[in-house]
């Protein structure tokens, strides 16, 4: 009997509509919680540090985009697993899905600890290259310097909750998010300001609680995914190297951390052309960007729960519940959007007091909510479409259209608004608006071509 043919579900939960919101809704919650979680304890991070300073908070921002921009690869690659696991679990080959960590772990984690050890030691000259405002260059390089700890552990951490993901099971990669969040914004106030006995190191505290967080996470995940049942079941047990199986994992997961990659060196050259507009300007921009994760990491969710259900399908001979997950999630991701959007709207000076906006910075990001009200619904509609198609294992493709767009229209189009036509900030905006507004038409038009279901992977 093939995967297809099963009850996918016991009692109630097998009437569920293959691929239909309801199915899409109970995968995505457990994840769009973990998001929300983490979301939240970022405002945190960044409300402890603006308590500091605008100039400490400009530089955190700054460093932390830079930063993401150099492990984001690594990351994005190794959530390749999903595809991999979401595959074998719908085509009923169990005990093939545990394997698939490891051939991630083993190439990412020493790239991983090689790669951001050679980004902290050339940041100083990067910083040189890119020209922030002279007063938030110390603070980023020192935020960076100790960020770098937690590098390895990111990875593998990623890998490990990809397998769950890939099983459907998000919850236990929510359990352990949660629990090392409280502990991040525990430590974060203890490292930046002294509290609960530990010493104050200022931007140095909000980076060492991120990166012990790090560790915590792929710890606490690696403890659920060598347990004795799963073992049996899944045969997670750590794995010898094998060759063939990591260049097949490469080959889909790599192009997914080179678009993680393309779009966060677009995003920190765009970040870096604010930062020099001045430090309120780029305040405010940072400040935008973190409420923007009110809504994006809410529809990451949405198109991790989407990426398992099309790899489930396809692998169980099922492409119209696939496509059907890719309208359900659409929908929820679409409807995520207007709710933060209007958020923007209606109280944008009590969300920008969040990060103690004050004068300036005040003046500039109220309009900017506005302009970010409309970013992140498009921005949502391409994050949703992206994970369909990963799920199919699309993903050369998509990376190289991105390719093409991010440097052909999102550069041009922020530096035109923001530089040419002298609109500054909110001219850079609308730029970066307008390019995702094409990008995510594209995307769907990919999508509803049909030329995933014939990708073998």
């Amino acid at each position: 009997m093939r995967r297809s043919d099963r009850p996918a579900y016991s009692g109630s939960l097998a009437r569920e509509l293959p691929g239909g919101v309801a199915e899409v809704a109970r995968l995505a919650y457990p994840v769009v919680l973990h998001n929300l979680s983490h979301t939240l304890l970022q405002v945190v991070d960044m409300a402890f540090v603006a308590r500091l300073g605008a100039t400490e908070m400009a530089a955190v921002g700054f460093a932390g985009i830079w930063y993401w921009t150099a492990a984001c690869f690594f990351v994005g690659t190794a959530t390749g697993v999903q595809t991999f696991v979401a595959r074998e679990h719908g085509a009923g080959r169990e005990r093939g899905c545990g394997r698939w960590v490891w051939r991630a772990a083993l190439p990412l984690v020493p790239a991983a600890a090689l790669g951001l050890a050679a980004f902290a030691a050339l940041f100083p000259w990067l910083l040189g290259l890119l020209g922030p405002a002279p007063e938030i260059r110390e603070p980023a390089q020192a935020y960076v310097l100790v960020r770098a700890f937690g590098a390895p552990a990111v990875p593998l951490a990623i890998a490990a909750a990809s397998f769950f993901r890939g099983l459907s099971d998000m919850r236990t990669p929510l359990l352990v998010g949660v629990a090392c969040n409280l502990v991040n914004a525990a430590l974060d106030y203890g490292l930046i300001f002294g509290g609960l006995g530990l010493p104050a190191l200022g931007v140095r505290g909000a980076a060492l609680a991120t990166a012990i967080s790090d560790w915590l996470m792929a710890a606490g995940l690696l403890g659920f995914l060598l347990t004795p049942r799963r073992r049996r079941a899944f045969g997670t047990a750590p794995a010898r190297p094998e060759r063939a199986a990591m260049r097949r994992l490469l080959r889909i997961g790599v192009p997914i951390g080179g678009q993680w990659l393309l779009d966060m060196i677009t995003f920190a050259l765009f970040t870096s052309l604010i930062a020099r507009l001045g430090s309120a300007d780029l305040a405010a921009s940072q400040a935008l960007v973190t409420l923007l994760h009110l809504s994006f990491m809410q529809v990451v969710g949405v198109s991790v729960a989407v990426t398992t259900l099309v790899g489930r399908y396809l692998g169980g001979g099922d492409p119209a519940a696939a496509e059907r997950s890719f309208r359900s999630a659409h929908k929820l991701g679409g409807g995520v959007a207007v709710l933060v959007g209007a958020a923007f709207l209606v109280w944008p000076e009590q969300l920008l007091a969040l990060f103690a906006a004050r004068g300036a910075v005040l003046e500039v990001g109220v309009p900017l909510l506005a302009v970010g009200a409309l970013f992140q619904i498009f921005d949502a509609l391409a994050i949703v479409t992206t994970g369909a198609l990963r799920g199919a294992g699309d993903t050369r493709w998509p990376f190289a259209v991105q390719t093409a767009m991010a440097w052909g229209l999102f550069l041009p189009f922020a530096w035109v608004g923001g530089v040419l036509l002298e609109g500054g900030l909110l001219g850079a905006w609308l730029g970066a608006v307008a390019y995702l507004a094409l990008l995510a038409l594209v995307l769907a038009a990919r999508f509803r071509s049909g030329v995933w279901k014939r990708i073998s992977i």
